[in-house]
């Protein structure tokens, strides 16, 4: 070997090829072959973060160059702007209710479907489906139609004798419904919890049978404490997702967050503030405060995770 690389040392020097231009010649075609990808990562992805972070210190209406103001945009953020306070409380109301819940009702239906019933395929796919569906736009017009005045919930209330409020335009349930939508998507975790709970070894509830153990009892000193790693995971997944919720609120509110902004969320009033403005500096100091809130409450998760998260050593 030091015999060939001595050799070959002469041989470059005298063609002229250094050791970086051999190695551009021989992976040449795989950079040529990832130049698309680089193109778009830098083009359509770093760059609009960096632009986005100066543009969060102008003022920036598209049509005229930006005029940089320093920290007023997040000044008013904090100090003059009722809306933002307004998107703040519907946001987190949605994610506190809707997050739980959505986890609590994927955990039962997995459970379920762990029991070895007949046609599981089936059942996992009919169950699945509402997440594949349930952030289109046709989904979310379906859901204000389902949810109207005269729309099927009051119109299956009726049979009761029971007259259903317009749930849609009513500021007392319009956010309920988009956290009654958030729970049907409930696929996605259900999938998750359901690959988890097969992961359980079976002898253990078997042993906790021939104790004595109940149903109840084995779930809590079992199958939950053996499942907080897809827990975790799937809290922080699905609040994640609920803090970035826009479609069903902009369909079911006309993009107004309507009625008595009780259905703005954060990211509505973003858009609101960027395409229907144009305050594009607002809108982009808006954006960087959203990343630091979900970054504080990822890193919060993590840190707390060490006192309730059980993993298998």
């Amino acid at each position: 070997m030091t015999v060939h690389a001595a050799e070959a040392a002469p041989q470059d020097a005298a063609s002229g090829t250094s050791k970086w231009s051999r190695a551009w010649q021989n992976h040449a075609p795989g950079y040529l072959f990832l130049l698309p990808w680089f193109i778009g990562f830098f083009g359509l992805t770093i760059g609009p973060i960096i632009s986005s972070l100066y543009l969060s210190f102008t003022d920036f209406d598209l049509l005229t160059s930006p005029d940089w103001v320093g920290l007023a945009n997040y000044q008013r953020m904090f100090t003059n702007d009722r809306a933002f306070a307004q998107s703040m409380q519907v946001t987190f109301t949605f994610v506190l209710f809707s997050v739980p819940l959505k986890l609590a009702f994927a955990l039962a239906i997995a459970i379920l479907l762990n029991r070895g019933m007949k046609g599981l395929p089936l059942y996992r796919a009919m169950f699945y489906l509402p997440s594949l569906l349930g952030a289109s736009v046709a989904i979310a017009i379906l859901w204000r139609q389902i949810f109207a005045g005269d729309g099927l919930v009051n119109q299956f209330l009726a049979n009761f004798g029971i007259v259903g409020p317009s749930w849609i335009s009513n500021p007392r349930y319009s956010l309920w419904t988009l956290i009654i939508l958030s729970v049907w998507q409930f696929g996605s975790p259900m999938i998750i919890f359901l690959a988890g709970l097969r992961q359980i070894p079976q002898d253990m509830y078997e042993a906790a049978s021939l104790d004595g153990a109940s149903k109840w009892r084995q779930f809590w000193k079992i199958t939950l404490p053996l499942l907080t790693p897809v827990v975790f995971f799937n809290a922080i997944i699905q609040t994640i997702e609920a803090f970035k919720s826009f479609t069903p609120a902009f369909i079911i509110s006309n993009g107004t967050g309507s009625p008595i902004n009780s259905t703005l969320f954060y990211t509505l009033y973003l858009y609101n503030e960027a395409f229907s403005y144009f305050r594009m500096g607002y809108a982009s100091a808006l954006a960087w405060f959203l990343l630091f809130l979900i970054a504080c409450f990822t890193a919060f998760s993590f840190l707390t995770s060490k006192y309730w998260v059980h993993y298998d050593d």
